[in-house]
């Protein structure tokens, strides 16, 4: 299945926490939309890779999109190698996203900048037909996203854009809610952790009313982008005024 969007989470829910949102909206306009985990998140205080699993099963169906896989990658231990930029690659050239949505490339958990840089790496290297890569038994054909983009976690980086999300906040918020082992739930006998509070919770739709005040609407979700953003009018600007 080709996809237009292709969104990169190296934990399950790192996408629903950054950019369930846009995934939304463009599911809305009818795109082809997919998530890879790149890890099981074994690694996290609570809950275990068994239950991340269905909980992202269970987010997937929230939103509506139409893949989600895992790659498992080794949950703190990846790198950005040969190896596992090869995985990437065919998971690019198995889709073909025309956009990639990736992890902050500097933030609290290390592995959300190294995920960051992984990926881009991977997507440039994508393009290159000398690199031979398989799926199905089948070489892949060479393709490289026209953009990548990542998104805002924690800690908080200046957006080059932001998306409004307004519309699509609350079912946002419902497919982050379905990782019950990871935030806010007092039926749960878990260690409490840095995001298991309902504070947490709460800076998230903070954010996004942030973001949504600087371009007139409810709520917004909040992009960096290295490659320069080009329009071919200036009435894009006009068509998206508020």
């Amino acid at each position: 299945m080709k996809l237009d969007l292709l969104a990169f989470g190296v934990h399950p829910d790192d996408v629903e926490l950054g950019c369930a949102g846009t995934l939304l909206v463009a599911l809305a306009e009818g795109k082809k939309v997919g998530i890879v985990d790149l890890t099981q998140g074994e690694l996290g205080t609570r809950g275990n890779a068994e239950t991340r699993k269905e909980e992202a099963a269970n987010a997937a169906k929230v939103l509506g999109v139409h893949v989600r896989e895992n790659l498992k990658m080794a949950d703190g231990f990846f790198q950005n190698d040969e190896t596992h930029q090869r995985k990437i690659i065919e998971v690019i050239r198995k889709y073909q996203p025309e956009i990639i949505l990736c992890n902050a490339p500097e933030d609290r958990h290390p592995d959300h900048g190294r995920s960051a840089k992984l990926i881009s790496d991977a997507a440039f290297l994508s393009g290159l037909r000398k690199i031979i890569t398989n799926y199905d038994g089948k070489i892949q054909e060479a393709w490289r996203p026209k953009y990548v983009f990542h998104y805002i976690q924690d800690r908080f980086i200046e957006p080059d854009f932001v998306v409004d999300i307004s519309a699509f906040h609350e079912t946002k918020i419902q497919s982050v809610l379905c990782y019950a082992t990871q935030f806010f739930n007092p039926e749960l006998n878990e260690p409490q952790t840095y995001i298991s509070s309902p504070q947490f919770i709460d800076s998230i739709k903070a954010r996004a009313t942030i973001l949504g005040k600087r371009i007139g609407v409810a709520y917004a979700e909040g992009f960096i982008s290295k490659k320069t953003l080009g329009l071919k009018t200036l009435d894009a600007f006009i068509q998206n005024h508020t």
